[in-house]
């Protein structure tokens, strides 16, 4: 039987009125959608027209923690709506505020960085607390960026005496000759993304001047042969992209009062062979010393349609 059920919220101001109801509403009517739901929210009210108790339960504590969100960072958007409304759902939420407030750092303007997902969360914490950690998860889920803006935060404090970063570059395979330019200028493409996560939070200039100093090294895979690492903080970017021999060259490469990471998505492999990252996750799960780290399509922080198109991907793939 179909009821009307009222809740009342606690009172709002405008600015954050018209955040929790977002441009045009748009906030709203993406609960509506998660919820396949219709409601009503005027003056502080929530009113729910359903035959369903829990369901409009759970409406309302999604909107409240839309309030909550709002509150502790002044802001709500689409990737928020989404991810609170599942966290409520689940009803983990109490434990997402928990430790969504934790300063990891931040951008070169000033603006605070903090793990936008219990995922997130969990990846920081293998970062402080692990030698060596190896990450998984789809595009979006902020693997490399929270890994250089852990390994930034260490060198401010002068834990480490510098940071490398280093990817395969398979998709430049053996056409590296046929590029113009000398040899940075055609493999910096290739490394573009950890350009642009060390630019988010040190600036251009800085960044510039750390590579001159040699405090920033930015390289293939290739050119960590036969080196140790030592003071460091090593990142393997897009590792799902290494063989078995250059994963084991990579891991073996780990010095004294020096940190490893590994990051990758082991559903996009662009080699011809078996993935080193898949090895590595089956050989060394044993090793209490790794931290192994998995994130989901829930963890993914970009545009929501992003989160969509993985999801319709992913049911293609079953669908074989």
């Amino acid at each position: 039987m179909t009821q009307n059920y009222k809740f009342e919220l606690n009172p709002l101001n405008l600015e954050e009125t018209q955040l929790l109801h977002g441009l045009h509403d748009q906030n709203l009517k993406l609960l509506k959608q998660t919820f396949n739901q219709e409601f009503i929210l005027r003056d502080n009210v929530l009113q729910v027209n359903t035959s369903d108790r829990k369901q409009a339960q759970l409406i309302f504590d999604s909107i409240n923690a839309f309030i909550q969100h709002i509150k502790q960072n002044n802001s709500l958007d689409e990737r928020d709506v989404i991810y609170l409304s599942q966290c409520v759902i689940e009803d983990a939420q109490e434990q997402f505020f928990k430790v969504s407030n934790q300063l990891i750092g931040r951008t070169v303007s000033g603006k605070p960085i903090y793990a936008k997902t219990l995922g997130q969360s969990r990846f920081i914490d293998a970062l402080k607390d692990f030698e060596c950690v190896i990450a998984s998860g789809p595009a979006g889920t902020g693997k490399t960026y929270l890994s250089v803006v852990y390994a930034v935060s260490l060198l401010k404090k002068a834990e480490i005496k510098k940071i490398i970063l280093t990817r395969p570059v398979v998709e430049a395979g053996e056409n590296l000759g046929f590029l113009p330019g000398d040899l940075k200028e055609k493999i910096d493409p290739y490394l573009r993304p950890l350009y642009d996560a060390l630019n988010d939070v040190l600036g251009i200039e800085t960044v510039d001047k750390m590579i001159e100093k040699g405090v920033i090294e930015i390289a293939p895979l290739a050119y960590m042969r036969g080196r140790t690492f030592d003071d460091a903080y090593v990142i393997l970017d897009e590792a799902q992209n290494t063989t078995k021999t250059q994963m084991l060259m990579f891991l073996t490469r780990m010095g004294f009062h020096s940190r490893l990471v590994v990051t990758g998505d082991i559903t996009q492999i662009d080699l011809k062979q078996s993935s080193g990252l898949a090895h590595a996750k089956k050989v060394l799960k044993n090793i209490e010393e790794i931290k192994f780290i998995e994130l989901t399509k829930m963890d993914i922080v970009r545009h929501p349609l992003v989160q969509k198109i993985i999801e319709s991907y992913e049911k293609d793939e079953k669908n074989g």
